[in-house]
């Protein structure tokens, strides 16, 4: 494993953080800070309506990626994928499911609210907040604070899937 240095990109240490809290939030059971409260989860549908169909203010840039049907795990079909997502202040990370894609977001820096199709409220994510998104998320992000929001998104994308604006 590589060693954590101020010398390192930016990038890299980002997505090291990253890793770190996707791996922490496999360990926890309990509802974390940036997940839905247990007794606003509702059915899949039930929650908060569909959102913006385009991004607004977002940069998406896919820093890693590795073919998983070359790892021990031999997932065909796979590749797990590090990316790196700003939203400007004001903007909009459009409504998309996870029913195929499951991710974990950590929040690095801002704040945004997503709008989830299981939970009946919107959930506020500051940073240092993981959120999982898996089978049964349908949802958009907006950037409603005054500065911009740095997210890592580490999922396990669909190889030969085309990359389009409702997959953020």
């Amino acid at each position: 494993m590589q060693k954590y240095t101020q010398q390192q990109p930016m990038w890299q240490r980002l997505a090291f953080a990253g890793a770190v809290a996707a791996a922490l939030a496999f360990t926890t059971s309990a509802v974390q800070a940036g997940e839905c409260p247990a007794g606003s989860r509702v059915a899949d549908g039930k929650g908060q309506p569909p959102g913006p169909s385009m991004p607004v203010g977002v940069t998406d840039v896919v820093r890693a990626t590795t073919d998983l049907a070359q790892e021990p795990a031999m997932i065909a079909d796979r590749q797990f994928r590090l990316r790196q997502l700003e939203m400007k202040p004001g903007g909009v990370v459009p409504w998309h499911s996870h029913d195929n894609r499951p991710a974990m977001i950590y929040i690095v820096a801002g704040e945004v609210v997503e709008y989830a199709s299981n939970c009946a409220v919107p959930i506020v994510h500051k940073a240092g907040d993981v959120a999982p998104e898996k089978k049964g998320t349908s949802h958009w992000w907006k950037n409603a604070g005054s500065a911009p929001a740095v997210l890592i998104s580490v999922d396990l994308f669909p190889v030969g899937m085309r990359m389009d604006d409702h997959m953020m």
